[in-house]
């Protein structure tokens, strides 16, 4: 089951468009301020879910009568609206998980997004934080990446585990073997694929993997 949430940090409505035309989602979730720009391209989520503290009034108004199920929080609770709108997702026994708007200008909320990901991995869900230039997901097993199928011409490599142990790295400009990264270095800032398919291998640890295009 494929499960698209739209967030509330920016979000390209033209990118987000192409997103959902592109591909097949049994569920979109629209998370508070997120919800503004489906309502731009007269789209219907099947959930909404936040406080509502940060979307226009008129929007939530609108769609209170089209069926869709709203999931309101108060606004001083645990959890943010993205990391509600994951566990939602987890518990519609979503597969693959698509996160749009969870990032932007708060850098706070972008840290804690990914940070949101271990959930998703616990679980064995493939998720990812997507815009129009990155690609955000964590790994903490053997990875392979297709040159074709790359989100970008970048591949970075930050420890999310305080280190990773046995990192080694197949078909990039800058390999590795059996190396152990830890947090506090660049060492695998922007590297690049240099075969038509790549692997990250690693033996402990969780690595953030982002694909970026600039």
């Amino acid at each position: 089951m494929n499960t698209l949430i739209i967030s509330g940090g920016n979000v390209d409505t033209e990118f987000l468009n192409k997103t959902i035309n592109n591909f097949s989602y049994d569920n979109i979730i629209a998370v508070d301020k997120g919800l503004e720009s489906l309502y731009l391209l007269k789209i219907l989520p099947n959930h909404i879910v936040g406080d509502f503290d940060s979307v226009n009034k008129d929007i939530i108004n609108f769609y209170l009568d089209k069926n869709i199920q709203i999931h309101k929080y108060n606004p001083e609770k645990d959890y943010t609206d993205t990391d509600i709108a994951i566990k939602l997702a987890i518990n519609l026994n979503s597969t693959n998980i698509t996160v749009l708007g969870a990032t932007g200008t708060r850098i706070d909320h972008t840290l804690a997004n990914i940070h949101i990901l271990c959930d998703c991995l616990e679980n064995q869900i493939n998720c990812e934080l997507i815009d129009p230039n990155n690609k955000i997901y964590l790994i903490d097993s053997n990875k392979k990446i297709e040159n074709r199928h790359s989100y970008g011409k970048y591949i970075s490599l930050i420890p999310l585990t305080s280190t990773v142990n046995g990192v080694t790295l197949k078909g990039f400009k800058y390999p590795l073997q059996d190396y152990t990264l830890k947090i506090g270095e660049s060492l695998g800032i922007s590297n690049e694929l240099s075969n038509d398919v790549a692997t990250i291998e690693l033996k402990e640890g969780i690595l953030i993997v982002i694909e970026s295009k600039d």
